[in-house]
């Protein structure tokens, strides 16, 4: 039975997220259809992690087997025909038996879009997180470098999912102006817990509004209560953009 590592690109705003769910449409749910027309089969789709309603993905990874032979190329343009334009397979490659895209991917990162301008960009309000004043980007650096390395991160996970831990590894946070009124958060992990990125988005801005200090997200992070983070960050900013293996 052939095994296959798709790389994934889509626009998560018409989406309820990743996972197949009873009310809504998903990212999985929408592939996985696809592929039934081509192979004629039932086929599981399993990502490397669980995008969240409007969340976008710039290279999702998954991984499939199916019973019929065929090559990679061959399933990537016949899925790239009976999907909406708003997803997108990359590549499709063949894998070694049992290749697993959750339990075999080592590192992800994702990276968050903040337009801070007094009026909204139209062209970007459904990927980036408008707020009305100008973000102090240092600041966020500098608070986002207490959260590096491997701690307990239950202070900044949404409840609704079922972890063994909430310890984490944080390899990098890097906060950088892109534009006169745009700025991107990007973070790199060996995993994140549910909403994890968008609570550390939420609260990072606190820092850049001037509202809180920048030694403020280390004591979140020891509180170990969610009740003194941030708010979350709209999902609509928030894009996967690389899983490693």
């Amino acid at each position: 039975m052939p095994t296959f590592k798709l790389t994934i690109a889509y626009d998560g705003t018409d989406y309820c997220g990743w996972q197949v769910q009873k009310n809504g449409k998903t990212i999985q749910e929408t592939i996985e259809r696809a592929l039934e027309k081509i192979v004629l089969e039932k086929v599981r789709v399993i990502a490397s992690g669980r995008t969240d309603s409007g969340v976008h993905a710039l290279a999702q990874v998954a991984s499939l087997e199916f019973q019929k032979e065929m090559n990679g190329e061959t399933v990537r343009r016949a899925l790239n025909g009976n999907l909406p334009l708003d997803i997108r397979i990359l590549e499709c490659e063949s894998a070694p038996g049992g290749f697993h895209a959750i339990r075999d991917a080592q590192r992800k990162t994702y990276r968050y879009h903040i337009n801070d301008t007094r009026i909204h960009d139209v062209f970007r309000r459904q990927y980036a997180w408008h707020v009305f004043k100008r973000l102090d980007e240092k600041a966020m650096h500098e608070a986002g470098q207490g959260l590096v390395g491997e701690h307990d991160f239950q202070s900044y996970e949404a409840t609704g999912s079922e972890r063994k831990t909430s310890v984490r590894t944080i390899y990098s946070l890097v906060v950088e102006r892109q534009t006169d009124d745009s700025l991107t958060i990007e973070v790199t992990a060996n995993g994140f817990l549910y909403m994890m990125v968008r609570n550390i988005v939420g609260t990072l801005v606190e820092v850049g509004r001037g509202s809180q200090s920048v030694e403020w997200p280390i004591e979140v992070l020891a509180a170990k209560d969610r009740s003194v983070a941030g708010d979350t960050a709209p999902a609509c900013g928030l894009f996967l953009v690389q899983v490693n293996y």
